[in-house]
């Protein structure tokens, strides 16, 4: 069978493919997700939100789940530890008009661990059952779940985990191919995926760790035998990945794009910020954008430091446009690497 579907199953739901694009707290806004949306994902998320925050109304919240006709499928992810919750939000989210519901039991940092959400969750695994099973209890589209394989080495659950949402009626389960110990530190561990994917029943499971490139995608699918694959850090300063995975797992080749037309592609990302952001949420945004978009670009280091500096969305606009692009060279290893910053 073809790795690449390009009708895939959720439930109810039919997907153009089995390549998703992951929710990115902080980073996966409306304007980053219009980019995204240009490539045909499978499927792209929204950023996670509390349920707490979702139930009260906050606004702040809310503007999380903006999302537009062209970003479908377009999926929502829910963090919370409260099983009385799960229903009320899981019904808000269908009547928002999402096609997928997530909860995430996956997100490693303190601030929402510590209330046992994200995975904080990981440690107490029939609660997870409760929450997706009220979940699915409330609405019709398909709800899975998002984890890490484990709270540390020494508790390594994500095959149990697996059985539980399967039984509570979840129709997906993304692994994380690292402990929430780990948080983004060494390589993922694909073999927890593969593990999860053996034993599996009826729940697809769609495999996340590392996918910076197509080739990449093509060794997870391959080793682990998930059925869909999540690409998160991947697609920061590249969102074409998803149009080079398509490509790649066709027809063993990967699209080449020019200095130039990363920089045309920079400057409409920044467009959409500028129409979406105040001015200075706008800069903060462009300066991270510009971070991972010009990464592991020779050549391109004035120009990052430049937009680091710079205190308009004006001025940077002028940066991008008038820089010498010709002395810009692409590195292959560029699709390789992490974008950070």
């Amino acid at each position: 069978m073809s790795l690449l579907q390009k009708s895939f199953s959720l439930g109810s739901l039919t997907l153009p493919s089995n390549i998703f694009c992951a929710p990115l707290a902080g980073c996966s806004d409306l304007p980053f997700r219009r980019m995204l949306a240009k490539y045909k994902p499978g499927l792209i998320f929204c950023e996670m939100v509390k349920m707490d925050a979702l139930v009260r109304q906050n606004p702040k919240t809310c503007r999380f789940l903006d999302f537009e006709p062209s970003m479908r499928p377009i999926g929502a992810q829910l963090c919370g530890s409260k099983p009385e919750l799960a229903a009320e939000c899981a019904r808000i989210i269908q009547d928002l008009g999402f096609d997928s519901l997530d909860l995430n039991c996956g997100c490693p940092v303190d601030k929402v661990t510590k209330d046992g959400s994200g995975s904080g969750m990981l440690k107490t695994p029939q609660l997870i059952g409760d929450i997706l099973a009220n979940m699915v209890s409330a609405v019709k589209i398909p709800v899975t779940i998002k984890i890490r394989a484990g709270w540390d080495s020494s508790q390594i659950n994500a095959v149990e985990i697996v059985k539980i949402a399967e039984s509570a009626g979840a129709k997906a389960i993304c692994i994380h191919g690292r402990t929430r110990a780990q948080a983004y530190r060494g390589p993922a561990n694909w073999d927890w995926i593969r593990e999860c994917k053996q034993a599996a029943q009826t729940i697809k499971v769609i495999g996340n760790g590392d996918v910076f490139s197509a080739s990449d995608a093509e060794r997870l699918f391959l080793y682990t035998r998930c059925d869909a694959i999540l690409v998160a850090r991947g697609t920061m300063g590249h969102p074409w990945i998803v149009e080079d995975i398509y490509e790649y797992l066709t027809t063993k080749k990967v699209p080449v794009r020019t200095s130039y037309e990363r920089r045309d592609i920079f400057l409409e990302h920044l467009e959409h910020i500028i129409s979406y952001q105040e001015e200075r949420k706008a800069v903060q945004d462009l300066r991270r954008v510009g971070c991972w978009s010009l990464k592991n670009m020779q050549g391109a280091s004035k120009l990052r430091e430049a937009i680091n500096r710079a205190e308009s969305t004006l001025e940077i606009r002028k940066l991008v446009t008038d820089y010498a692009w010709e002395e810009v060279t692409i590195s292959p290893k560029t699709e390789e690497e992490t974008p950070s910053c």
